[in-house]
């Protein structure tokens, strides 16, 4: 399947939930324009017939007070777009006491609006006055043609509840609309950086699990080169000498072929080991006793084997299994190391300076495995060359030098060399934090020296 045909589905998603965005939009927005409308028709009838109604008091055409009402009430059609036009109407026509719904309902919105609260507070101080004006002339008017008696203090008290009654609730409920749409749209904001936060830790949590695997692979293709290598290296040295003595010597060939066996199973012992940590992961246990039991059942697959192997190796990295094996080989093997390359043919040296410690299994395996790796090049790329191990142990780290001389024979067929020898060993040394070098020496052989820190 093409890149670009997997992202039809996502694409698809897009737009399905862009087009439900924009139906939504016209619906609220469809809504908003009848409700306005509603509001303009209401209060333009109200407007109208307070209008005609002010007119008739004052002694004008009451049909003239009442067109001019109409179209003050139909002015509120405009309160989104210009709700500050809207009050300064409102505003205007109180003393006609026309406009009430206009007045109300344009407060609200500008309120609600981004308009600066100051001018809200001046427009709405502006209202509440004439209001309160209109309001004390009307019921001072009214008491003085009653046979009423109302004190001035008390016709100013009812002139300012009016006043407040009339303008105080709008403003107060258009703030309250205003700052919960403020506290929506924040969390609105929050919600999606938090989204795009989750999704770059998502990014990054799959470059994590990215990285991991690739290290873990590159662990595993060490160690297995390590044990490979080193050990069928020897087989075949004890291979090409079981066949130089097989008719010669039958004593000494069947000691080469001994030793020869015991190279293989040592090499499967060692796999072992390393694919019981992978197994582990998944919880089939370690060593090979599960599949052993397995294949004398006859129930198991091979290749069902090998897919179970890599998904442990999967799993085992995601769960954080980037330690090496605890099986793991230690520097007290040194010797038993030196004695199998000596056993097939090499001369091997081994010198130990400093007092004898344990530095942590995996100190001790990066030593034993750069040790091993190098004696193995030797018998590759030396054939016949005398090699020197130096192990020091200092008070912060341990030291190990490998030298060999030149090679003193040539064979007609070479171990192979895949190149990957020294690289191994560098990534080792220096995952320790330590330091390694290797090169050639002036009288034609090779050195290998690497230093690890004991302290973490």
């Amino acid at each position: 399947m093409s890149t670009t045909g997997a992202r039809v589905p996502d694409e698809e998603a897009d737009a399905a939930h862009a087009g439900s965005w924009s139906g939504l939009w016209w619906w609220t927005r469809r809504r908003s324009v009848a409700l306005d409308v509603s509001l303009a028709a209401a209060s333009a009838l109200e407007a109208s017939f307070e209008g005609a109604t002010f007119a008739a008091r004052i002694g004008i055409v009451s049909g003239l007070g009442a067109l001019i009402g109409l179209l003050v009430g139909a002015m509120l059609v405009l309160r989104r777009r210009w709700p500050i036009a809207v009050v300064l109407v409102a505003i205007a026509v109180t003393p006609a006491q026309t406009g009430l719904i206009l007045s109300m309902v344009g407060f609200y919105t500008l309120a609600a609006s981004e308009v600066p609260r100051r001018l809200t507070a001046l427009f709405a101080g502006m209202s509440g006055l004439g209001t309160m004006l209109v309001a004390f002339v009307s019921i001072e008017s009214s008491v003085r043609h009653s046979s009423s008696r109302l004190g001035l203090p008390l016709v100013l008290a009812i002139s300012i509840l009016v006043a407040f009654g009339l303008t105080a609730p709008p403003v107060l409920f258009g703030l309250y609309v205003r700052a919960r749409r403020r506290l929506v749209e924040s969390l609105r904001d929050r919600a999606d950086g938090l989204e795009r936060e989750l999704e770059l830790l998502a990014e990054k949590a799959l470059e994590r699990a990215e990285r991991a695997r690739a290290a873990e692979r590159a662990r595993i293709a060490r160690e297995m080169h390590d044990v490979v290598a080193h050990r069928v290296s020897l087989m075949v040295v004890h291979a090409a000498a079981l066949k130089a003595v097989a008719l010669k010597d039958p004593a000494k060939a069947s000691a080469s072929a001994e030793l020869l066996g015991d190279m293989g199973r040592q090499a499967l012992t060692e796999l072992r080991q390393m694919l019981g940590v992978l197994r582990s992961a998944s919880g089939t246990g370690t060593g090979d006793a599960a599949p052993r039991a397995k294949y004398a059942g006859g129930a198991a697959d091979p290749a069902a084997g090998e897919a179970g192997v890599d998904a442990a190796a999967e799993a085992g990295v995601e769960a954080g299994l980037g330690h090496e094996p605890d099986a793991g080989p230690s520097l007290a093997e040194l010797a038993q190391l030196v004695q199998e390359s000596r056993a097939a043919g090499m001369g091997v040296e081994l010198a130990v300076e400093g007092e004898q410690r344990p530095c942590g299994r995996r100190i001790e395996a990066t030593v034993y495995r750069v040790v091993q790796e190098a004696l193995t090049n030797v018998r590759k790329h030396a054939v016949g060359a005398k090699a020197q191990v130096r192990l020091a142990y200092r008070e912060a780290e341990v030291a190990v030098l490998i030298v060999n001389g030149p090679a003193e024979a040539v064979v007609a067929t070479a171990l192979p060399s895949g190149g990957h020898g020294l690289t191994g060993m560098r990534e080792r040394v220096t995952a320790h934090g330590g330091g390694f070098a290797a090169g050639p020496t002036p009288d034609g052989g090779f050195r290998v020296s690497a230093m690890v820190p004991t302290a973490p």
